[in-house]
């Protein structure tokens, strides 16, 4: 194929399969881009966006196309196109959440280490959630701290409630504690980090990109499949590591190291994380489509009196 004609945009795998969507976000969350400098990723734009504009430098390969993807990908807002703050982006979603889910796990005995960690993890995911937001739907630095405060209160309510009440409940219900707050928390983190799509709708496109409006039921449909895929992709770790811990502690060697236990569940933590956060982020489509005739009467009525019977689907960014 002759690279005047290649479409950088183009997905190199299929997104309507989950194995698709899987190799893409196994690609684009891949932590190691995270160490890369800045002026490095900005090449990579650069490089894009001469693609886009039809203008490859001469000796460009293929190999060098898709990587230049790849890492615009893992570093730049589909809707904006700006570099994503560090800490948000879903491929730091590997090294930056198995620390803090590590810890979590580790110290969840005393109620101030729960305050602590749930708190940390709070403010991680409050930063995820706005980073890879649908940022064609502002939000105002008030929404933003009340969307943080009101997620942070009901994980530490959760967490703090849950470890007292489970005092006298087998040691492995005390374990999971920390994945129910997390769980409780993602449920109104994001739909509040992301309240102007709730209130205002986001936009929607037919399939070939033409604007026809703005959808709340498109929004909301687009935010329980993020709150579903970051439950997902927290679930592993946080209720199957738990039970291997517990099993594990039984063993003397590990009695005579419990100042390694914290570091191990961090390691342990890693490794589901490195197959979660992808195969999470590819439970759905990031392109979501919906049917015309399950949108708001008003839009729906006006896609069909300008199109007819032609758009059946429109199509938007349901964000990560």
């Amino acid at each position: 194929m002759a690279l005047s004609s290649f479409d950088i945009d183009a997905p190199r795998w299929d997104q309507s399969t989950f194995m698709g969507r899987l190799k893409h976000f196994f690609n684009i969350t891949d932590w190691r881009t995270v160490v890369l400098p800045d002026s490095r990723l900005d090449e990579a734009k650069a490089l894009v966006e001469s693609c886009r504009a039809g203008s490859i430098p001469p000796g460009t390969t293929e190999d060098q196309l898709h990587y230049a993807k790849k890492l615009y990908d893992s570093a730049f807002h589909p809707d904006t196109g700006d570099r994503m703050n560090l800490i948000g982006r879903m491929s730091f979603q590997v090294p930056g959440g198995m620390a803090i889910t590590g810890f979590m796990l580790q110290f969840y005995r005393t109620v101030p280490a729960v305050v602590f960690w749930q708190w940390v993890n709070q403010s991680f995911n409050a930063l995820v959630n706005y980073t890879n937001r649908n940022a064609a739907s502002p939000i105002t630095p008030k929404q933003i701290g009340v969307a943080y405060i009101t997620a942070t209160s009901t994980a530490l309510a959760t967490a703090v409630g849950l470890n007292l009440y489970t005092k006298k409940a087998p040691p492995l219900v005390a374990r999971w504690v920390p994945f129910a707050a997390v769980a409780a928390a993602n449920c109104v983190n994001i739909p509040m980090m992301r309240q102007q799509e709730i209130l205002n709708g986001i936009a929607v496109t037919d399939e070939n990109g033409n604007k026809l409006g703005h959808s709340t039921k498109a929004a909301a449909k687009g935010i329980t499949q993020v709150v579903i895929s970051r439950v997902t992709m927290a679930a592993p770790g946080m209720i199957v590591l738990p039970i291997i811990m517990q099993r594990l502690e039984k063993y003397k060697f590990m009695q005579r190291i419990t100042f390694l236990h914290g570091p191990i569940q961090v390691m342990m933590v890693g490794v589901f994380l490195i197959f979660m956060v992808p195969a999470a982020c590819s439970l759905f489509p990031q392109r979501c489509s919906m049917a015309v005739s399950k949108l708001e009467p008003e839009l729906r009525d006006s896609i069909r009196s300008q199109y007819g019977d032609r758009v059946q689907q429109v199509y938007f960014n349901k964000g990560l």
